[in-house]
């Protein structure tokens, strides 16, 4: 495991504001990687204690479970006590959400399972193999739903049920996927928030602040004028980003695999 100098990173501004005495770390999609989380908390705390804020905020972006190996350890290290100097925000993602509707029944597992969701039934001890196919509403999709539930701690099902869908601090909007252009934030549609792309990522229309985001993967952080892409795909590239929003503007910790 290796961390990107601070200095390999350019700082950008955009004349967005936060309160006063604020900065505002913001971590991408950690997707099952439990050593690149505890590795960027790690850089966190270092920064933090270097250079002190008056307020402090750590802000994750949601999509913390699937496709990597160990998405109960992610949880786990989630829901561990942290620094009580350090404003903790979990945002949901969709991949949470997909979870969440398997276990409440208002989804079939099969869209989760295709997007990563084997992975996570894994860490949690249960083989999908175990129950067929698995067609919708079929005694088997139960067994399997019943089975999970079982396995999870209750204290991850409180943190999974606890998600929220957008945090606001100053000029900076923080959402999973991104924002629907031209709606007011409190008319934005939920999915939007943790599905959209395409019509988010291209448009010139005004969005109800800055928008720090993840969701969609990049080589690299993304800066443009009215939002910040900060999904390194952790999974698959091994490099997990956080984005360190403060007074003199943005700069960023990354932490990959050697």
């Amino acid at each position: 495991m290796v961390s990107i100098p601070q200095g390999a990173w350019p700082r950008h501004t955009n004349g967005a504001r936060l309160p006063p005495g604020t900065r505002v770390y913001a971590v991408g999609d950690i997707h099952g990687r439990p050593d690149l989380l505890a590795a960027i908390n790690d850089r966190i705390a270092e920064d933090a204690e270097r250079t002190r804020a008056e307020r402090t905020v750590l802000v994750y972006l949601g999509d913390y479970i699937d496709r990597g190996e160990d998405s109960r350890q992610v949880i786990e290290l989630l829901c561990a006590p942290a620094d009580p100097d350090l404003e903790r925000i979990f945002l949901k993602g969709n991949h949470e959400a997909m979870m969440l509707s398997f276990l409440d029944r208002s989804m079939s597992c099969g869209i989760w399972v295709m997007n990563g969701g084997v992975a996570t039934l894994r860490s949690y001890g249960v083989r999908f193999g175990d129950f067929g196919d698995l067609p919708r509403d079929t005694a088997a999709e139960n067994a399997l739903r019943d089975r999970l539930r079982s396995n999870l701690p209750e204290a991850h099902l409180r943190f999974l049920g606890g998600l929220r869908l957008w945090h606001a601090e100053g000029d900076y909007l923080f959402v999973h996927a991104g924002v629907r252009p031209g709606v007011p934030l409190q008319a934005q549609d939920p999915h939007d928030l943790l599905w959209i792309r395409h019509e988010f990522l291209g448009s010139r229309l005004p969005f109800p602040g800055v928008v720090v985001h993840g969701h969609t993967i990049q080589h690299a952080p993304e800066i443009e004028k009215h939002r910040i892409g900060i999904d390194t795909g952790a999974y698959l590239s091994g490099a997990l980003t956080c984005a360190v929003i403060e007074e003199a503007g943005i700069r960023f910790l990354q932490t990959r695999d050697v």
